[in-house]
């Protein structure tokens, strides 16, 4: 049955105006991780502090990790709906730069608070941190001291890690132990592989299942234990420090070339590096701010533990290997 509707003079204006608002108010399209746009994460922070300056609607696309949200936008390429993918990292920049899909920011960047000054002219950095195996105290006693010990020792924990294809910091495990064995990363997979209980697509179904007591350790990040204790008032949780140091990690976003909100694209990249995001990072990313001092870091970032060295392999050899790399570390998980 049809109902026709009637609307008075006064009621029909107000809906066209309404209309006429919504369709004028642009959206920004943002492609990231879903621990970025989960309740806890700094996703709703950011929308909120976002849209209060822009007059625009911040949509945050949550998917599975950066290399899921990168292989997307290969796929998708001119027709994407995204302007900007924030969450991929410097594993990953040269394969990005590479795809054609990204072009540069023209944003001046102000003195960072990285460990290294940034030459980028197509990716910005955001925050940085340093993978690491976590565990909980009350249930291993003595964890390993360093990554070669980890591999070594048959009766060592079990762990939980993700997968290389789909997860950045599955590809950053990989990286670690090829920094770290060079050549004889295969042989010190096989033998890791015996205690690897689950190798998960993403981060958060890793560190989900590493909460409900499904292995010893998992791959995470030396700044995890921070959301414990900050969050939770829960000291239980630590990372293990490993002697040979621990690998890098430096999250960026790009501007996606087929984007038709560039100007406001750019806008957002000015204010990822502003206070306004980067205060947000600490306390819901859990990552050290790409552009705060540490000064203005929360007190318990201070009882973490000391990554250093850090390990960080070139974007442009990771991105020449990756590919056999995976292919080498497929062949061993398989057998």
């Amino acid at each position: 049955m049809f109902r026709v509707l009637r609307f008075s003079g006064g009621t029909l204006l107000a809906l066209v105006l309404s209309f006429a608002a919504q369709a004028a108010t642009p959206t920004l399209v943002v492609y990231t991780y879903d621990s970025f746009t989960s309740e806890w994460g700094p996703g709703p922070q950011v929308k909120a502090a976002f849209e209060a300056k822009c007059s625009c609607s911040l949509e945050l696309v949550g998917l599975e990790d950066g290399v899921s949200m990168l292989n997307r936008l290969k796929l998708e390429g001119s027709n994407t709906r995204a302007d900007l993918l924030l969450g991929i990292d410097t594993s990953l920049t040269a394969d990005a730069r590479a795809s054609g899909l990204f072009e540069a920011h023209r944003i001046t960047l102000p003195e960072l608070s990285l460990p290294q000054p940034w030459q980028d002219d197509m990716f910005l950095p955001y925050d940085y941190g340093y993978f690491a195996f976590v565990y909980n105290k009350e249930r291993l006693d003595n964890p390993p001291t360093s990554l070669r010990q980890l591999v070594a020792d048959e009766a060592g924990p079990t762990i939980l890690v993700q997968d290389p294809r789909t997860s950045t910091p599955g590809l950053g495990l990989l990286l670690w132990m090829k920094k770290v064995f060079g050549d004889e990363s295969d042989e010190a997979w096989a033998r890791l592989s015996k205690r690897i209980v689950t190798v998960s697509k993403g981060w958060s179904e890793a560190y989900g299942l590493f909460l409900k007591g499904e292995a010893d350790m998992v791959l995470s990040y030396t700044t995890s234990p921070a959301y414990h204790l900050i969050a939770e008032q829960d000291s239980r949780f630590a990372a293990a420090r490993f002697s040979e140091g621990h690998y890098q990690q430096i999250e960026v976003a790009g501007l996606v070339r087929a984007s038709q909100q560039k100007q406001l694209a750019r806008d957002f990249l000015e204010f990822m590096l502003s206070d306004g995001f980067q205060s947000i990072i600490p306390t819901t990313n859990w990552m050290y701010p790409a552009n705060l001092p540490r000064t203005k870091l929360p007190a318990d970032f201070g009882n973490l533990i000391d990554p250093s060295p850090a390990l960080l392999l070139s974007d442009e050899l990771v991105t020449s290997k990756r590919k056999a790399w995976v292919d080498d570390w497929l062949e061993v998980m398989s057998r």
